[in-house]
């Protein structure tokens, strides 16, 4: 397996269901050892794209490969290279932790000696052994999703296919959750991940597309994303309140645009077309003898750019194609 080779390079990606288009046209290249981010609400067409590359849905157009093997004309061994975790536990409620475990080793053709030992090692590493010998219907929503992780990596596989992992998680449990995705890069996994939080793909995506419609309208870093649309924000607080017009005035000649006064809050915020410009704004104002009890400068949040980008918010539209608890077991 060539080193340089992309994790996943997909050209052109094409879904049709009937009249409607789930995916339009979608190019992406995934580089190995990162995590890649595909940001979206319901109904964009994330879901659609990761079964066509999971080799769960047949591709209409555009060609797309994983580690330089072509989902087409290589399934099969496309899926000994990836490990798929859905949007819901395809765990089976009448077995415990470690049976359901063993049952996705053996269907994967692990013999049965090293399919126990290798369910006791997910176990312990999901910190789930204290579960192990407990049915999954006494499971919680947390507990399952890692479960349904730790099934996903029973052969470890270079690359991980993640769909919305955190749905329906509580705070903590989704926290959880991003650390143990950040400790499967940092043992030598690529992971493609969808979702709908924004705060999810700025926290844990080195890059990140942002899908809509079925459209890929962007692509880059999350300080990408953000310089892309927006401009930063300085937000000076003021020892003395009285200064506030004198401040906006220095600052709206320096920057070319007067900022909005706010004197009873003794703060100001002030646009930059560039971040550097906040230098010259504070070097100057203490130049002239105006105290600056605090600063902050500010870029736009990843909200705003999705906003911005697509005219609505994440929450938007209904994805109706889930995957399912087959489509996964096909992958394992």
């Amino acid at each position: 397996m060539n080193e340089t080779t992309p994790a996943v390079r997909a050209e052109g990606l094409v879904k049709n269901f009937g009249e409607q288009r789930a995916v339009d046209h979608v190019d992406l290249e995934v580089r190995r050892g990162q995590v890649f981010g595909v940001l979206g609400p319901n109904g964009a067409g994330k879901t659609t794209m990761l079964k066509m590359l999971a080799t769960l849905l047949p591709i209409d157009g555009g060609r797309a490969e994983v580690f330089g093997h072509d989902v087409r004309r290589e399934p099969h061994v496309v899926r000994q290279l990836l490990g798929v975790t859905g949007q819901y536990a395809s765990v089976d409620e009448n077995l415990t932790a470690t049976e359901n475990l063993m049952l996705f080793a053996r269907l994967q053709g692990v013999p049965k000696p090293t399919a126990r030992t290798t369910a006791a090692g997910l176990l312990e590493q999901f910190d789930l052994t204290e579960a192990a010998s407990k049915p999954i219907s006494a499971f919680s929503g947390g507990m399952r999703r890692r479960l349904d992780l730790a099934a996903s990596l029973i052969t470890r596989p270079p690359l991980i296919f993640l769909d919305e992992p955190t749905t329906g998680l509580d705070p903590r449990t989704r926290g959880q959750m991003w650390d143990t995705i950040r400790d499967l890069v940092a043992n030598g996994c690529t992971v493609l991940l969808t979702t709908q939080y924004l705060d999810e793909a700025d926290q844990l995506a080195d890059r990140i597309a942002v899908i809509d419609h079925g459209v890929k309208v962007a692509e880059g870093t999350s300080d990408e994303l953000k310089a892309s649309v927006g401009r930063s924000t300085l937000t000076l607080g003021l020892v003395d309140p009285t200064q506030t017009s004198a401040a906006a005035e220095i600052a709206g000649r320096l920057l070319g645009e007067q900022p909005s006064l706010s004197p009873e809050a003794r703060r100001l915020s002030l646009p930059l077309q560039r971040s550097e410009q906040a230098v010259d704004v504070l070097v100057t104002l203490r130049e002239r003898g105006i105290g600056i009890d605090s600063f902050n400068v500010q870029k736009p949040s990843l909200d705003e750019v999705f906003m911005i980008l697509t005219g609505h918010d994440t929450h938007a539209g209904d994805d109706t194609t889930e995957p399912t608890s087959t489509d996964l077991e096909a992958v394992r």
